[in-house]
């Protein structure tokens, strides 16, 4: 769905473009597939919170003793690299709507570069655990730990497809489209909030 004509897209002093910008802040931003998408993945995300939490509330004392063994360094630089990439993506949603597409275009790229770090530190750190003996049949922490932390690098992995498509469109002038580069930033701000909550729930929890 293409909310402007690609001509429109092009030429951000136009009537329609300037109407367009105007009612940015009276619309969700993005395609509502997308917002649906969202939905229903936080619907899956909270099941799997609540099967945690029943779990810890039920063996804390075993949980407990394993959660010491996370590195509270390495939960804290993802959270930060996450909360960054979230940063980049967001001016670039915001220079596409001043018609700054090649800096909107170095902001993307910025965000997947800090989707590609946070994915080699995550990979790090799961070396680091396995190198320690700690795997996910080592006890039921790490069972939820490996689980969370892998579904939640997938998600970011398919994350790298949705970047290359909001560069795509900022790269060709034919193409722009403020609605495709606002639901590519939706998808990506999703990763970034299940990434928060599932930091304060393995590495800060007591």
């Amino acid at each position: 769905m293409r909310p402007m004509s690609n001509a429109a897209m092009n030429a951000p002093g136009s009537a329609e473009a300037n109407s367009s910008l105007g009612n940015a802040g009276l619309r969700i931003p993005g395609q509502p597939d997308m917002w649906a998408f969202v939905m229903f993945e936080a619907l899956i995300f909270s099941s799997y919170f609540i099967v945690y939490m029943i779990r810890r509330a039920m063996a804390g004392d075993h949980f407990l003793p394993a959660q010491e063994h996370l590195s509270q360094g390495f939960g804290v630089a993802n959270t930060l690299i996450l909360l960054l990439s979230s940063w980049f993506m967001a001016g670039s949603v915001r220079s596409a709507r001043e018609g700054k597409y090649d800096i909107a275009l170095r902001q993307v790229l910025l965000t997947a570069a800090c989707g590609l770090l946070f994915v080699g530190l995550k990979l790090l750190e799961w070396s680091d655990k396995i190198g320690e003996g700690l795997t996910l049949s080592t006890n039921e922490f790490f069972s939820f730990y490996y689980f969370l932390t892998a579904i939640h690098v997938l998600h970011v992995l398919f994350g790298f497809v949705v970047l290359a498509v909001a560069a795509r469109e900022l790269r060709s002038p034919p193409r722009r489209s403020q609605e495709i580069v606002e639901t590519c930033a939706t998808y990506w701000h999703m990763i970034d909030f299940l990434w928060v909550i599932i930091f304060a729930l393995l590495y800060v929890m007591r």
